[in-house]
């Protein structure tokens, strides 16, 4: 008899379904609680690599429920690849639908920063451009220029103050004051690294980000902050080694 794959993969998953039928253990035999350890071991598993993924949720909301949210999800988000390291990018979209979390309305933007740093972290390697090559542009070039940020960049924009709640549960740091925070993530060493930015510069990385130009950036940018300053913005860039290639107008080989 063969095995319903799809009952397998949902069983697998949920332990309050039967096993599934026509499968057995090496013997022949029906698999039984050969299945359940089985079962109880791939939850573990998963469970484990979300506590390491985003431990400044489960600090938030304590370890029993974390492990029982963490039940829920990966019964509704199952892996999508083997390596365990990727399992859980949904979670943060999964707890801004969790009605049980509801009242803990910054709780999605701590998982997505932690799932940021996550990212940051295992992005790959890329050499930082030149600073020189930006102050040998001419003037009237550099509003056609673009650049390139570096993979392990990573933007998160928050109505909380997701940076500080992190630190203060993470770090031992001063007690969250109720203020929106954007946060800038970068990777000039080994570890990210992750700088709360003011309004204007968070615009214009997201600009950057989106492929604009230097020129479209900055008046964007402008537009939505009237008080932004270029220069800072593009030290703490450069000084994060978050901008990989520069690329002035007309030229095609985007040289770092």
């Amino acid at each position: 008899m063969s095995v319903d794959q799809s009952g397998f993969h949902d069983a697998l998953l949920d332990a309050e379904r039967p096993v599934p039928k026509g499968l057995t253990d090496g013997h022949g035999r029906p698999a039984g609680k050969r299945f359940d350890i089985y079962r109880n071991n791939v939850a573990v598993s998963l469970t484990e690599a979300l506590e390491l993924s985003f431990p400044c949720v489960r600090r938030l909301i304590g370890e029993e429920n974390f492990k029982r949210v963490a039940g829920v999800f990966l019964r509704r988000h199952p892996p999508r690849t083997p390596m365990l390291m990727q399992y859980g990018a949904d979670f943060p979209t999964f707890l801004e639908g969790f009605e049980p979390l509801s009242h803990l309305g910054y709780l999605p933007d701590v998982a997505r920063l932690e799932q940021a740093l996550r990212l940051s972290y295992h992005a790959a390697d890329a050499a930082p451009a030149d600073a020189e090559q930006l102050a040998r542009i001419p003037p009237e070039a550099l509003a056609d220029t673009r650049m390139e940020l570096a993979p392990a960049v990573r933007l998160v924009r928050s109505n909380w103050p997701v940076h500080a709640i992190w630190a203060f549960n993470m770090e031992d740091g001063p007690k969250p004051q109720p203020d929106a925070q954007d946060v800038l993530i970068t990777r000039p060493a080994l570890d990210p690294l992750m700088t709360v930015t003011g309004a204007g510069t968070a615009e214009f990385v997201a600009a950057l980000i989106n492929g604009e130009t230097l020129g479209t950036a900055h008046q964007r940018t402008t537009g939505a902050a009237a008080d932004f300053d270029l220069a800072p913005a593009l030290s703490l860039l450069l000084g994060g080694s978050a901008i990989s290639k520069i690329q002035p107008a007309g030229d095609i080989s985007c040289n770092a």
